[in-house]
Formats: C-alpha cells, structure tokens, sequence
C-alpha cells in the first residue's frame, strides 16, 4: 500500500505546527515517513506529551518520606502505608471519548486505569470516578452568568458555525439538551459499572456534578488505587541488552486509534464524526486475565521491564521504556497479533486497542512467559528485542518503516509557555455584592430546592449500578464523606504464606473540585477543592498520604483560559504542600471546549489517607438520641464581604446566579482543623464528622440526618434540633447557606461535649454548641424565627431526585 506524500495538509490534519514538523525533520535528519508522522503526532499530542504544562506541573510538591515512586518516574505513584505494604493509585481522564461513545469512552477509561495500577505491580483493589454533565433538569439550565465574556457567543473562542449537540435546537429548546445531558450521564455511568464490576473491583466513591458548561463536553475522571509490598514494585524500563520484548493479550485492532490525537484538540461535530473510531472498546473480562497473568510473571522475577499499551498503544508503551532505560527498542509488526485484515504500519502503531501490555523478559526465560500466558488463555506474542542504540526502529516485513531517537521521541517534545491574561468577566465577579441578593424569603423551600439539586442530591442512582462490595474490603461505602477500604492478606499480589502476619490497614479516599469556585477564582477555588478533600479525610479519620490530579481546561491557546490553569496549579500546589498531601502523578486533559463554550476550569483532586485504628473509622450521619452537635470552625468569616454566598450553591439554585468571589481559603485555618478533629477523633470523643461545603450549614445537618442506609433504600432516619439565635447579626441565608470554608459538623455524647469545646479552645480553634440530635424533624431555630422539616420529606427530596429527573 502507497503512503500518502507528506504535505503541509497532511502535517495540520496530525495537529501539529509547522515549527513541530520543522523540529521532527531535524532530529531525523530527513523527512519523516507517513507511519514516523503518526508516531510524532501522538506522542507529541498535548495528552501525551503535556507540552503546554510540563513548566507549570514542576511546581507542584511531590516528595515526602512516604513516597517510593513519585510523580512523573511510572505510570502511576506508589506510597508506602508501613509493614512493607504499599500503595498505587492514580487518577485519569477519558473526556472525548466519552463525549462521543458514552458508554464505551467511559468503561475503557476506567480499564485504562487499572492497568496503569498492575503495570506498577500492584493489585487492583478499589476505583473513585468524577463525574460532568450538563444539566439534567430544567432547573439547573436557568442559572444566569451573565457576566462571562468567554461565554459569549460573539467570543473568538467559539465557533457558532460548528456544533456537536446542534446548539441552534439547544437555544430554542432546552429540553432537547437536557435530554442528550441524560443520555450522557446513563451512558458513562453504565460504561464505569460494566467495566468495574465485570473486572470484579468495587468503585467506592466519587462525585457527580451538572452545570451548563459541561453540555457537549463531559468530564469522565476515573481513579484506581492497588496494593503491592515494596519488593513487588514493577519498572517500565527496557533493561537489559537483547532481552526479549513480548507482546501480550488480545490483538490489535482499528478502535482507538490515535485515540491520544483525538484527546488533545477541541471537540466539534465535526471531529467527533471523524474520530469515532478513536474511541476504544474494552473487554474487563479481558482485562481481568490479563491482570491476572501479569501479577503471576512478575512473582517469577522474569521481568525486567513492563508498560500497559494505553495511549498511542504501541508507539508510546516501546520509546517510553527505551527513554526510561536510555536503551533502543526493535520491534516487528507482522509479529503483532491482528484482527483486523491488511492493517498497515501506521495503523498497527496507533492502535489503541485495550488490554494489551508490553512486557520486557530477561533472555533466557521466555518459556515462563508462555506457560504463564497459555495457562490464562491470552494470546501472546514476541515481537523484538533491546538495543543499545538509543532508537526505536519499528519493521514491517523486514523493511524500516519507524526509525527514531526513542528519548527524543518520548521525552523531548517541545515545550510552551503560553501567553496568559486574566479573564476580563472576573472584574464583574469581584463587584458582586449582597445588595443584589434578596432577603431570604423561604429558608424551608430554599433547603428543600438545594437538597434536590443534582449537585447535591444523593448520588444512589449512580453507585446502585456500581458493585461497591465486591473482594469484601469495602468498609464505608458510597454516600459518606470519604470512602474506607480495608487492606487484608488476600489484597496483595501473589498468594499469602503460612507464615505471613495477619494485615489489616485501612485506606479512605475521595475525590473533589467545586468547579463553580474554580471558574469564579481559579486560585482560591482550586485550595479550596484540595481543602475539601481533606477535609474530607479528617471527617472520616484519615491522615493524608497523597494526592494525584486531574487538570481538566480548555484550551491552552487562549490566554484566558491558559491564565484560569496557571492560577489553578498555583492554588492546588500551595494547598498540597500546607496541607502535606504531595503530588504522586495524575492527568492533564486540555482542549476540553466544545461550540457551546469552555468548560468551567476542573482541576479535580483525589486524595488519599491513612487510618491507623478501625475504631478511628468515622462517618458523617449522626448516631444516638442526645448527642451533642459542634460546629468547628467559624461560622461565618466576618472577612468576607460575601458572608459565603460568593458562587454557593444556594446563589445559583435559588436566585439563578453563578457570580461573584467565593469563600477565602485560610490553608492554616483548614490544617489546625483537620488536626485538632484528627485528635478528637483518635481520643474517642466524636461519633460523627461532615464537612460544611455545598449548601452551607443546613445542608451539612440534613445530610448528616438523613444519608445512613441500614440496608439497601433503607435509611435510618435521625432528627436534630438545632438553635442559632445566638447569632443574630447575621443575614439568615449566609447563616443557613453560606459555604464559608474551614468548618465541619461534629456530633459528641452529651458527656464529652465540655471536654471538646474547651480543647477547641486551647488550640485556638473555633467551635460552638449548636443543638441535640433526635426527634421526627430537623429545626433550626434564629433569631427571627424557627423552622422544621421533617426528615422523611427532606430524604424524599434528596435521595430520590436524581431518579426522578431521569424518568
């Protein structure tokens, strides 16, 4: 088969510049071949070479004592958790592909990750997912925001001739966008559910959020965490000269390709069509032998080197573990396994078929990879071998068709700073007052409008489809303000000896972002999502290890949206280092626009913790009749002018309105309480823990009267009775639903309820007594007024309405 000549057209259609394909010639020496063009384009591409953030993904924090593999060395970082136990985890994007083929774009999303997770080694024990969607429900499609000049339509940054979701039937009918945001939301969260219960992992925590930006550009985050001993850490480096290279698991096919090409330019009508068969299509109970073959290899010690075919499939798993080895790799294509007829060089290499690894045997042992593999019923194959050349050199049929520098090709990308200018919207943000706010006129309508907001209603309709009790490890599940896993014998890798100690650690995570924020301040917004995360694990009793991100932006060609990332990575990287959560790895997921406009900036962050003690294990909804209810924290910080209503969730459900500064982030403030209610909680005196943040205070009691299940749709409802008239001066709906930072509700048995404010007070923390738990109803009395709600109503509103916008 003839390949095309290479021509300027053909370089703009693999996206890149005409500087790019400059530098490509140069380090060739020639001009490159059509296949060495494709090779070039994805690994070039902003998914796989972050070109536009490399500068900015430097500051941030990443080294701590815990810390055996950190950010950037693998594919995914590894924390040690003590006894010679440790941990992978990392977190993942799959955008696009979702956009187009919900339902297969999000399943191999989450395949993709964990095969990131028993690359390093380690077994797969437990997923989170983050979740975008545009608005389900009419209601969230009426929030104004009208100040954004990067939403105009006239703005040089759309493109109103194009459009994926037809914005024309989406401004005269809204409904019809709701009902396409529907079908987005099942199909992602069907595709999450087949994959992670198929696979047998159970996905225990995440969140999901609606707003009108994510309409024609979803969010599909997908998180997993593994555990491993520290002996059994794998590398992904092609060591040892003339060690074999093995190809293994199903073969390869025409879905995916150039998936990572697709993953890094803006999404149109246009481009979705052509790149639908970018999107990959899984198989978890492929994925499932496969995991379970290499966790055997690796026992043997025949390994020296493996790496999952993610992204640029073959191209990038070969130069990534030459670069990573400072070796050269040969491979041979007619060796590959293809069910596809006639495939072609270029398509063979870009491929990204799923569930495929490459893997590195030390020469001598090739016979246990086959036993091993024949033994899983997976096809395997042995394509090439390591060189000392430093180069990638790619055959088909014996002829050359890829010859080049392997690091150059992995690790020398070029490399941007792109301008960046603050958004001219944020000055109209920042002369927001409460003046344009009216008095609060029904605070009992207003709270049962924010409990049945999809944002914060109870998630039951997503993690019902989720198996989040599969390999018995689950501790706290789905609906709490972080996630627990047990770490037991039968967690780790390889069979558990006669003799080994029994092993109980236990693990909470969570994942957050309040985009709204981040939009409004993407500095302070983006402390903020890392605060709240944890937050999060003080609640649940947890001491941070870790986190890993995901930077989910629009385009870095637009200096008011390179301007939003910049200040993003400022915010999170102060917060991971005040707050000593460094940074093991994560995802850049650029170009995430479609004609409707830019995403709200989501730098999502996922967090994870250690629990020393079970009896530390912590939960958010109250226990017993009579305990004591605190407030840690304060209850307004009398320093912002906005009193916490800046960009709450209470400003855009009730009044419509996505506008003005959020609440100030004080780091110090979040780590004295997160230590002081760590230290509460390790002296047994807190029997509940829920973190204030979307809806304020009324939303953070309600949640924590109605959000326990007993059993499945079986709740255990508990009223409280709560009195804030000794806070007169303040306007009623920044009291009940200002989203002020830095405060949780606690709940303490009656007898402890001195001994926890009068510590409060010692360690310089604010905390107030605000009522008892028990009774039919939750009441909250003011100054003004008092009023009731009984939980049965309220738990109807939040836990059903979900399931009810989607019929």
């Amino acid at each position: 088969m003839t390949e095309p000549a290479i021509t300027p057209e053909l370089v703009a259609q693999h996206n890149l510049t005409p500087d790019e394909y400059e530098k490509i010639k140069g380090l060739l020496g020639r001009e490159p071949s059509y296949t060495e063009l494709g090779v070039f384009s994805v690994m070039w591409s902003e998914h796989c070479s972050y070109k536009n953030t490399r500068p900015l993904l430097k500051t941030f924090p990443t080294k701590s004592p815990r810390i055996l593999v950190g950010a950037g060395e693998e594919n995914a970082g590894i924390i040690d958790i003590g006894d010679g136990l440790a941990i992978a985890f990392k977190i993942e994007s799959h955008n696009h592909p979702s956009a187009v083929e919900p339902f297969q774009g999000a399943a191999t999303g989450l395949g993709g990750i964990i095969r990131d997770i028993f690359t390093m080694g380690a077994r797969p024990v437990c997923a989170m997912d983050s979740l975008r969607f545009g608005p389900i429900t009419d209601e969230q499609s009426t929030i104004r925001n009208p100040q954004s000049t990067i939403r105009n339509p006239q703005s040089t940054i759309r493109n109103p001739q194009s459009t994926i979701r037809n914005p024309q039937s989406a401004i005269h009918n809204p409904q019809s966008a709701i009902l396409a945001n529907r079908r987005l939301f099942a199909g992602v969260v069907s595709g999450v559910a087949h994959y992670g219960n198929c696979f047998g992992i159970p996905t225990l925590a995440g969140e999901v959020c609606f707003d009108k930006s994510y309409e024609g550009n979803c969010l599909v985050n997908v998180f997993c965490l593994g555990v491993l001993r520290h002996e059994q850490i794998a590398r992904g480096a092609a060591k040892g000269l003339g060690n074999p290279v093995f190809y293994v698991g199903p073969a390869t096919g025409r879905d995916g390709l150039a998936g990572a090409a697709f993953a890094s330019q803006d999404l149109t009508e246009a481009s979705a069509e052509v790149q639908r068969g970018a999107v990959q299509v899984g198989d978890p109970f492929m994925e499932k032998l496969v995991c379970e073959a290499c966790l055997e290899l690796l026992a043997t010690g025949a390994v020296a080197g493996i790496q999952d075919m993610g992204a640029a499939g073959l191209t990038c798993s070969t130069c990534e573990t030459a670069a990573r080895a400072g070796t050269g790799i040969e491979i041979e294509l007619n060796k590959v396994p293809q069910r596809a007829p006639n495939m072609t060089p270029y398509e063979i290499m870009l491929s990204e078929s799923q569930e495929r690894m490459l893997i590195i045997v030390h020469a001598g042992r090739e016979e246990e990879v086959k036993r091993i593999f024949d033994k899983w019923d997976l096809p395997w194959a042995q394509i090439g071998r390591v060189t000392g050349t430093g180069r990638m050199v790619v055959t088909s049929g014996g002829r050359v068709v890829v010859d080049v520098p392997a690091k150059k090709l992995a690790d020398e990308a070029p490399v941007y700073q792109p301008e960046s200018r603050e958004p001219a919207y944020l000055q109209a943000v920042r002369d927001f007052t409460l003046a344009r706010v009216p008095e609060l006129a029904d605070a009992a309508a207003a709270l049962g409008q924010l409990l049945a907001w999809p944002t914060i209603a109870s998630k039951n309709w997503v993690y019902h489809q989720y198996d989040h009790m599969v390999r018995d490890g689950s501790v706290v599940c789905p609906g709490s303000d972080a996630a627990v896993v047990r770490i037991k014998a039968d967690s780790l890798p390889g069979v558990p000896t006669s003799g080994s100690p029994a092993l109980e650690k236990f693990i909470a995570m969570t994942v957050d972002c309040n985009a709204s924020y981040v939009y409004l301040d993407p500095y302070e917004g983006a402390k903020i999502a890392v605060a709240e995360a944890a937050r999060n694990l003080a609640c649940s009793g947890a001491t941070p290890l870790g986190a890993t991100d995901n930077l989910n932006f629009a385009s870095p060609r637009n200096p008011e949206l390179f301007w939003q990332l910049k200040e993003s990575v400022r915010g999170l990287a102060e917060a991971c280092r005040v707050l000593q959560a460094p940074v093991t790895g994560g995802n850049c997921s650029l170009y995430n626009q479609s004609p409707n406009g830019p995403i709200d900036p989501t730098p999502v962050i996922g967090l994870v913790g250690l629990i020393e003690k079970r009896e530390h294990i912590t939960t958010q909804w109250f226990k017993d009749e009579g305990d004591v209810i605190i407030l840690l924290g304060d209850m307004v910080d009398n320093a912002d002018p906005l009193l916490g209503l800046g960009g709450s969730a209470y400003l855009q459900r009730v009044h419509g309105l996505k506008t003005g500064a959020p609440p100030r982030c004080d780091l110090e403030k979040e780590r004295q309480l997160h230590n002081t209610l760590r230290g509460f909680i390790f002296s047994g005196l807190v029997k509940s823990a829920h973190d204030c943040s979307d809806g304020g205070l009324a939303v953070a009691l309600a949640e924590s009267c109605i959000s326990q299940q007993i059993a499945r749709d079986t709740p255990r409802l508990i009223g409280a009775q709560i009195d804030l008239s000794a806070f007169a001066g303040l306007r009623p709906d920044a009291l009940l639903f200002g989203e002020t930072q830095g405060r949780a509700v606690i709940s303490v048995a009656a007898r402890n309820a001195v001994k926890v404010l009068e510590r409060a007070r010692i360690m310089e923390l604010s905390a107030a007594k605000l009522g008892i738990v028990g009774g039919p109803d939750l009441s909250i009395k003011t100054a003004a007024t008092e009023y009731k709600w009984p939980v049965t109503e309220l738990h109807d509103l939040w836990w059903n309405a979900i399931a009810r916008a989607m019929g």
